[in-house]
């Protein structure tokens, strides 16, 4: 233990503990919590003012912090997410079953991060040294980044099956058609962004390897297990309330359209109003004009 003056003839000093434990350890970040909980308050009567700093002390605080924000941080992205899939598609339930997948996708790929790294299950084989906590800001980033990548495979998917939906009326036949249509395309898109990702965890550094493993694991898992089994298994359950919006919703949102206005009939024809010059059908009472 060390004292030293902060400054010539100042009354603050700064005191240096070093712990015989890593900063990462949970030993340490006990010791933090000794120190204000307890060894401080007790000295605080006699006049003192006492603050823990140091590098250790901020990186606990920062991660108390994210983890305090972090319910509000989900909930915001969720709701948004939420939001513009009732604006795409005019429904509850298909934005709601939304939500829940990605949340899944998300979750696995924390959990894989956390046996690997902090658990240490096979993190010397991937060269990311032995097994420690998670860096702090390692979960709001990644869950922002998921949730930007599934909201593509959804919308995707949906438009196509909104779009079959729109012409049969049909919603096993439209869930059908889309997923035929588009689960090739998000199947090759989703490889390649794994090769990408999974390149991350070989790049010799922990916090790049944590974030490449933990996103290949959730788009492996939200491609081809979520877009193509998950949803249009529940869509085909759902049934015709996947396209359910109440009628004071609809009323609020504005109309938008995922793939821009519709196109004027072949030929240029407008079928619902007649040419200026033609003074439209007329009446007779059986006995001529």
């Amino acid at each position: 233990m060390q004292i030293t003056p902060a400054a010539p003839d100042a009354p603050a000093r700064t005191m240096r503990v070093i712990p015989t434990t890593s900063p990462q350890s949970e030993q340490t970040s006990d010791l933090i919590d000794t120190l204000r909980d307890r060894v401080i308050p007790d000295h605080e009567e006699d006049g003192l003012t006492v603050h823990v700093g140091g590098q250790t002390a901020v990186h606990k605080d920062f991660a108390s912090v994210l983890s305090g924000k972090m319910p509000l941080f989900v909930t915001i992205v969720v709701a948004l997410g939420c939001l513009l899939l009732m604006l795409a598609f005019r429904s509850v339930v298909i934005p709601l079953t939304a939500a829940v997948m990605n949340l899944l996708s998300a979750g696995a790929g924390f959990g894989v991060v956390v046996a690997v790294f902090q658990w240490g299950w096979g993190s010397s084989a991937l060269g990311a040294g032995p097994a420690g906590p998670v860096e702090s800001f390692l979960p709001p980033m990644m869950l922002a980044v998921l949730f930007g990548l599934s909201m593509d495979y959804e919308v995707f998917l949906v438009s196509r099956i909104h779009e079959e939906w729109l012409h049969t009326g049909d919603n096993n036949l439209a869930v059908r058609r889309g997923q035929a249509a588009t689960g090739q395309i998000i199947t090759a898109v989703a490889i390649i962004m794994i090769c990408v990702f999974v390149a991350f965890v070989f790049v010799g550094m922990r916090i790049i390897a944590e974030f490449g493993l933990g996103l290949a694991v959730a788009i492996l898992l939200d491609a081809l297990v979520v877009r193509t089994i998950l949803v249009p298994a529940a869509m085909q359950l759902f049934g015709k309330w996947n396209w359910y919006l109440p009628t004071s919703i609809d009323r609020i949102l504005p109309h938008v359209s995922v793939e821009g206005p519709a196109e004027a009939p072949a030929g240029g024809a407008r079928a619902a109003s007649p040419p200026a010059d033609d003074p439209g059908p007329v009446l007779t009472d059986g006995r001529g004009a």
